[in-house]
């Protein structure tokens, strides 16, 4: 069976460049570039040029940048730090209601070590309550903020420029933009992750605004990294980026094509987030008298691979926090992200499928 990939948010095939980058590097990078001899100088200086190359496409400083095990321990260990560096200015955390559960755990744990977290609010299109968020970070005790560069859930793309603007540092998860957007200014901390850019799993990306306030909030450890996912998450990075505006507009096409016919196909459904402000590659739509696991299975057994439940707890398919801040229906929704690989085959194929697929679930359950 053919299968349509549509779940790069998750995890994005591997690009090209990186699958070349990771096979080279293997026989060039294997040292460890904490040592002095010349196979450790030599795996020293690709890691600096990574780390250069990332950071150029940030808009950062190499040495502002920092690698990490995952870009979930990314934006934990950069709002944790944050907040140990800054308990001077105050124990408060502010973070939209709709931060990746990564960022929200590290607020949880932050809580119950006696700080406090202000969460604010969004609208029924997913863009962050501006009156409350101004409110909430002119507050006293305001350490840290955090706002998502855009939804992981329903893509909806966030003012962080806007929300910088108010003199508390500010963290940017900036996990579903990075290497599709452009880097927005204003942040003192940033997140990136490299298997949703096209490179492989295991690397994250933590880079720190110099004159930015942080202290590491574990142990400390010298780690030697993995040398050959790095450089192939450069390469992969640097490839996405050159490609990114040729891509946003055709993946951009498809999504509008996806949004337009899913709502005249199929009855009784609710395409969610911001049509226009938004992702290039993402949608979100949840239908009516429809169970998430039961539509998940059912197009994987059709050949789609797409996601259901919250994108941040997959696994056991709970109810989105992000649909449920919105307001928006939190049962039967699919998220379709696509990449550098989907082609207008796959998704016409999905197109003409969808709509027998959802009236069979439903007629299942004794919904006509």
């Amino acid at each position: 069976m053919q299968v349509a990939y549509f779940d790069s948010a998750t995890s994005t095939p591997l690009h090209p460049a990186a699958r070349d980058a990771l096979l080279a590097s293997i026989e060039d990078g294997w040292a460890d570039p904490n040592r002095l001899y010349a196979q450790a100088r030599r795996a020293r200086q690709l890691l600096d040029a990574a780390r250069g190359a990332i950071a150029d496409v940030l808009g950062a400083r190499a040495e502002e940048l920092t690698f990490t095990p995952s870009g979930s321990w990314a934006v934990q260990t950069a709002v944790l730090g944050a907040l140990a560096a800054r308990r001077r200015a105050g124990q408060t955390l502010v973070h939209s209601a709709i931060e990746h559960s990564a960022l929200l755990h590290a607020a949880q744990r932050h809580v119950h070590s006696g700080g406090s977290a202000v969460e604010v609010g969004v609208d029924r299109a997913g863009h962050i309550d501006r009156t409350a968020w101004q409110e909430a970070v002119s507050g006293p005790g305001v350490a840290v903020a955090a706002l998502i560069s855009a939804s992981h859930e329903v893509g909806t793309v966030q003012p962080v420029e806007w929300a910088a603007g108010f003199g508390v540092p500010l963290l940017v998860d900036a996990a579903m933009t990075v290497g599709r957007l452009a880097v927005p200014d204003g942040w003192s901390y940033l997140s990136a992750s490299a298997r949703k850019w096209g490179g492989p799993a295991g690397v994250g990306v933590m880079v720190i605004r110099k004159g930015a306030r942080w202290q590491s909030p574990w142990p400390s450890a010298e780690t030697a990294p993995n040398l050959p996912a790095i450089l192939a998450a450069a390469a992969a990075l640097q490839a996405v980026q050159a490609e990114a505006e040729a891509e946003s507009a055709r993946q951009s096409a498809l999504i509008d094509r996806i949004r337009r016919t899913v709502a005249a196909t199929v009855p009784d459904v609710e395409i969610v987030g911001d049509p226009v402000d938004r992702l290039p590659h993402l949608v979100t739509f949840s239908c009516l008298y429809v169970d998430g696991e039961a539509l998940l299975h059912a197009l994987d057994r059709r050949g789609f691979a797409v996601s259901s439940g919250s994108s941040c707890t997959s696994s056991t398919l709970q109810p989105s926090h992000v649909l449920a801040a919105m307001g928006a229906l939190t049962h039967g929704n699919i998220r379709l992200s696509l990449h550098r690989d989907t082609t207008d085959a796959d998704v016409d194929r999905f197109l003409a499928e969808l709509p027998g697929i959802v009236a069979d679930i439903r007629a299942e359950v004794g919904v006509a």
